[in-house]
Order: C-alpha cells, then structure tokens, then sequence
C-alpha cells in the first residue's frame, strides 16, 4: 500500500502527479497533480491505492473523500491533436506541466510516477511504480483516471459503435473491430493502426 514516507522525507508542500490514458487508441492524455493535508485521516488514507487496483466505486470514494479532506487537486490534459503533434511521451508530459500550474497552491517540490520528470521549473523527483508507493500520487492516479474515464462515457454516447463507456478508448476487441467497420474518429489518435495490427 502507498503512503507518505516519501512526502514526510523530502517535507514542504508536496504535489504528487500521475497521467492516464496513454496507452488507448482513442481520447486525450490526463494528468493530475495533488497535494495531500497534513494530517490526512487514516481512514482516507486506506482508501487510496494504485488506481489500476481499485474498482470504480472505489475509486470514487476515495476522490469524494479526497475532496472532504481538502486535499488541493488540478488537472490538466494534452488533446489528441496534441498527441499527434508531440507524441505521446511530450503530450504526457504537456498534462503534467499544465496540471502543476493549475494547483491554486504553488508546491515546493513534486513526485512524479515514472523516470520522466516534466519541466515544470520546480524540484522533482520520479518513482517507478510511484501511485504503488506514494500516497501522493496513488491520489493523483485516481483522480485522473476517474476524470478521463468519465469523458471517454460522455464521449461514448455519440460514438456508440466504440464501446468507449466499457473500454475508455483502450483497444479492446470491441473498439478495434469498430474502427475496421465504420472507421476512426476525430477523437482517434494516428497511428492506432499498428495497434489494430498488435
């Protein structure tokens, strides 16, 4: 389970950033950037994991908790446009850039998931596996995820054929046989098609 070891050593206000969303075929990339109170309660706490582990539901009570707790959260996103123009690693680290600069409290250093640090001009450190073992991150991890997978259901209900609600862009079977039947649209990344051929 994650927690704050990392937070507490490196001390001052830390904001913990994670992406989502690059791997799918289809949607932008989003990134979440949060800072933790101080005394975050236990039971929050045991809330918050690698959003990977955790079910929806799950996930949306910790982001409600998270909320409660007045933990200072910001988003920011790279589009699929973006995506195209940078790559996925740039567009990646576009979103955190933009997340960071959102929080209404400026942190004094960040922890970032991964080996990539975005050049945001402030103090970073990176984690591989950072939202297994950061509270910080795991936090960020969910909240992004939850925000990208609820525009992917938006999204999903006027490209039905897409299954997006179900698969949130990834390429599931569903989705690579839509894009072979009725073809890609504007919210699809180029280049999927070495993924349809994966």
């Amino acid at each position: 389970m994650p927690d704050l070891s990392h937070e507490m050593r490196i001390g001052g206000l830390v904001a913990g950033v994670d992406e989502v969303g690059r791997g799918p075929l289809a949607g932008p990339v989003v990134a979440a950037a949060v800072i933790l109170p101080a005394q975050l309660p236990a039971e929050i706490a045991g809330l918050i994991d690698d959003s990977k582990k955790l079910s929806a539901a799950r996930r949306e009570r910790a982001l409600l908790a998270l909320r409660e707790s007045g933990a200072v959260m910001a988003l920011g996103a790279a589009s699929v446009r973006e995506i195209y123009a940078l790559n996925i690693l740039h567009a990646s680290m576009l979103a955190m850039r933009r997340a960071i600069a959102r929080l209404p409290v400026a942190p004094t250093h960040v922890l970032v998931d991964g080996n990539r640090a975005p050049a945001c001009g402030l103090p970073c450190t990176t984690l591989v596996g950072g939202d297994a073992i950061s509270l910080s991150i795991a936090a960020a991890s969910i909240f992004a995820k939850q925000t990208r997978d609820a525009l992917m259901v938006k999204l999903a209900a006027r490209y039905s054929a897409y299954a997006w609600e179900k698969n949130a862009g990834y390429a599931a079977a569903v989705h690579r046989e839509a894009i072979v039947t009725h073809g890609p649209t504007k919210h699809h990344r180029m280049g999927f098609g070495a993924l349809l051929r994966g």
